[in-house]
């Protein structure tokens, strides 16, 4: 396992840089490949009907491997808490992202636990932009629907939509984004980080590091939010 410090890779943050997750995770040393090329945090997939779910022996593997300075961050879509926490003990999650209409005080309870918490948005469905604030404990993980599952589904959206709740909290872009993109992205809705998965992949849960390496330079190198940034990882 190595060092904080060299857990950044040859493409780590910048001072101004926004940070990057690498979702949908499946493989240990895939994980490990994004963590030395510069990832801030890794997501792994408890949501069963997703082609990137991953078991909880794998997960429990994957977090043991990854270098400390590296969030771990379980999907979950409308599960109680006492299952997401189990889930968080058993792997070792340091953070939980929430992708179903889970309410208020099942995020207040997991920030509690003192876990980094993640709460989805839409800027075309539910649970919709306008009630984030409902939600003061998390930070806002905006993407749009229209694909067969929760969750961005590769698909492109006005990411300018996001821009008014970036600019009061802290807040990750999602959906449809690959290097070829992400600078757009960042420059229209001026977030703290970014997250992706098929944009990096081969296939459902196996990642290109070539890809992943492209989109993590992109984003360190050319793009910058406009304003003092908000660590959402660490």
């Amino acid at each position: 396992m190595t060092d904080d410090g060299e857990a950044k890779g040859r493409n780590g943050p910048l001072p101004d840089s926004v940070q990057v997750k690498i979702c949908g995770l499946t493989d240990v040393e895939q994980a490990c490949g994004c963590a030395r090329l510069g990832a801030d945090a890794i997501g792994l997939v408890f949501f069963p009907r997703s082609p990137r779910h991953v078991s909880d022996e794998k997960a429990r593997d994957i977090c043991r491997e990854l270098p400390s300075g590296v969030c771990t961050v379980g999907v979950f879509v409308n599960e109680p808490l006492a299952s997401i926490l189990l889930k968080v003990e058993l792997c070792g999650l340091r953070g939980v992202q929430l992708h179903g209409e889970e309410p208020p005080e099942l995020v207040a309870s997991l920030g509690a636990e003192g876990l980094v918490v993640l709460k989805t948005f839409f800027v075309n469905g539910r649970p919709s932009l306008d009630v984030a604030d409902r939600y003061p404990r998390a930070a806002c993980l905006v993407e749009s629907t229209g694909g067969p599952l929760p969750g961005g589904n590769a698909l492109s959206w006005n990411w300018a939509a996001a821009r008014d709740l970036a600019a009061r909290r802290k807040t990750v872009l999602a959906g449809g984004l690959h290097a070829g993109n992400v600078t757009d992205a960042i420059d229209a809705a001026r977030p703290d980080a970014v997250d992706v998965s098929s944009g990096v992949e081969v296939s459902p849960g196996f990642k290109d590091l070539a890809k992943v390496e492209r989109f993590i330079l992109r984003t360190r190198q050319g793009a910058r939010s406009g304003r003092p940034l908000r660590p959402v990882f660490f």
